[in-house]
């Protein structure tokens, strides 16, 4: 008895070592829905489940030392790459935080929200009939280069080691943090379909699409309010060529995408994914 015993926990333990010897960073795609937070969780799970380790709550549970973090959360309506960092993989995240990022962004004229995306409520309605795509081509001249933004009060900042988000949905009276330098390397608007547009952008770090898109409605006289993102790069992974879809995270498909790293690096260049039938 003892013996099977013995035999079962070997496989499990030596599947285990090898995700605890995984060092790097990856990408995977964030669906609409979840949190950044809950896909990461999802992710573990999915690898503990592959070497056998019962997964009742990944956040509680401290024996199987899985270190994973991700670098940049996306909302929890948007969706594309989000970069993951395991093992000493970690500590480059901050990297993630600050280097560039792309995102397709589409946004509503005519409605401003409390959260300025369409999760949240309604606060105001203005008429848009009166933007045309050359005024907005124009307006975006303004919102390029080195410019000062305020976040959104609905956001992952923190005050007094709260999320501003959180804060808000307990009902707490929170105030708008100041206006911080941020940088839009590109921005240009792929369709306009009043009261609907995409637009493309390129920036850096700290950058919120979300007051991008309501300062822009409020430029043109009216407000808008973000329906759709999407986060196409960040850093040197894209969506195309790096984000592993849900159905690829195992071990096989990680240890081929992972990109090996040392805090010295200063440009990753990972490795681009073999097309799939997925």
């Amino acid at each position: 008895m003892a013996g099977n015993m013995s035999n079962t926990a070997a496989p499990i333990t030596s599947s285990l070592s090898k995700l605890q010897a995984l060092h790097g960073l990856f990408a995977i795609y964030k669906k609409p829905g979840p949190t950044s937070a809950d896909v990461l969780n999802a992710l573990k799970e999915a690898l503990l489940r592959e070497a056998g380790v019962p997964t009742t709550n990944p956040r509680k549970r401290k024996t199987q030392q899985l270190k994973m973090g991700h670098g940049g959360t996306l909302d929890s309506a948007a969706s594309g790459v989000l970069v993951v960092g395991v093992g000493n993989g970690t500590k480059m995240l901050s990297k993630m935080l600050t280097g560039s990022k792309k995102y397709v962004a589409v946004g509503e004229l005519g409605k401003a929200t409390d959260t300025l995306d369409a999760t949240g409520t309604v606060i105001l309605e203005k008429g848009f009939e009166h933007i045309t795509k050359p005024d907005m081509e124009d307006k975006l001249k303004y919102f390029t280069g080195d410019i000062m933004q305020v976040p959104p009060l609905y956001s992952a900042l923190k005050k007094d080691g709260q999320r501003l988000s959180v804060l808000l949905k307990q009902g707490h009276k929170v105030e708008a943090k100041p206006a911080r330098p941020v940088t839009v390397y590109s921005l240009t608007l792929q369709e306009f379909k009043s009261p609907l547009f995409t637009l493309d952008i390129e920036c850096g770090g700290g950058f919120y699409v979300r007051s991008l898109v309501d300062d822009l409605g409020k430029a043109l006289s009216s407000c808008a309010h973000v329906k759709e993102l999407i986060r196409t790069k960040q850093g040197p992974f894209t969506l195309q060529d790096h984000a592993l879809q849900e159905e690829q995270w195992n071990l096989e498909n990680i240890l081929r995408s992972l990109q090996s790293c040392s805090e010295g690096d200063q440009n990753l260049v990972p490795p681009k994914l073999p097309e799939t039938n997925t």
